[in-house]
């Protein structure tokens, strides 16, 4: 193979010049410039890195504007959301207050001689010693000591012992301090309904002073007497969960469940007039 190209070298050569010849003479007759394919070529590598540079910045800019895009869309639904959740939560209030309103006109219709403030617990103060709420309403409201405070459905929670101009306290049924004329309905006898400290922390109350006589049992309904002409009778106070005697044998009581929910209960009602 070396031997044939030493020996044939110069027409190889004279063959490579004369093809060349022949393929420049016919570019130019057929109006191609051989020089600019070749340019042409060279710069074919350039141009795709070029655009493909362009295209990955667009396709960058592209994203970020997306990216921008998404956040005051994601912003806006969030906006929207929380007011959509505020506006539930107005419904759900009102939809509270609704019915709060219709029991109470329920308890309207039955007590007509009964008046009304409501009112919305602030605070409480619940201790081994006592048991009492803070409402907004006091003095300027119409609310004075020894009004009865009760819930939507007409149970008893306590009685108004400090009012201030635009709050009261309000010193429930479990406060051992407190003691308030008691009924039992369906033997229509008379007790005494008082706080006790042991049975407080189980939001018990005590009904004291039972007639030796009285049969009572378990669920018997407690209303308040009106005894004394301090608070209004016939409030529904709770329902006896247990009879106890005494250690002398003879004495009973009864340790009665409230039917209002005082640890819990946020609208409550004044009774600032019961017609007495």
């Amino acid at each position: 193979m070396k031997d044939f190209f030493r020996n044939n070298g110069g027409l190889l050569l004279l063959a490579s010049v004369l093809l060349a010849a022949v393929v420049t003479v016919g570019a130019y007759i057929l109006g191609y410039d051989p020089l600019s394919g070749a340019l042409e070529l060279l710069s074919t590598p350039f141009r795709a890195a070029s655009s493909a540079i362009a295209n990955w910045t667009q396709d960058q800019y592209g994203r970020a504007f997306s990216y921008d895009q998404l956040a005051a869309e994601n912003e806006a639904l969030r906006q929207r959301v929380a007011e959509l959740e505020k506006d539930a939560i107005a419904g759900q209030d009102a939809a509270r207050e609704n019915e709060r309103m219709k029991d109470l006109l329920g308890l309207a219709e039955e007590r007509p001689e009964l008046q009304y403030r409501d009112a919305e617990v602030v605070r409480r103060s619940s201790s081994n010693w006592s048991s009492d709420l803070t409402i907004n309403r006091g003095s300027t409201g119409g609310v004075k000591v020894n009004d009865c405070v009760i819930d939507q459905y007409g149970h008893l929670i306590g009685v108004v012992t400090q009012a201030d101009l635009n709050s009261s306290v309000v010193t429930t049924i479990l406060d051992p301090t407190l003691e308030v004329g008691g009924r039992v309905a369906r033997t229509d006898e008379d007790a005494i309904l008082e706080g006790d400290f042991t049975l407080m922390l189980d939001g018990l109350v005590r009904l004291s002073y039972i007639p030796e006589q009285a049969k009572l049992v378990t669920g018997d309904q407690v209303i308040t007497s009106g005894l004394g002409g301090i608070y209004p009778s016939g409030l529904a106070v709770g329902s006896i969960r247990s009879l106890t005697v005494e250690e002398d044998g003879i004495t009973r009581y009864a340790q009665v469940e409230p039917a209002a929910d005082i640890a819990g209960v946020r609208y409550v009602y004044v009774i600032v007039d019961y017609g007495k």
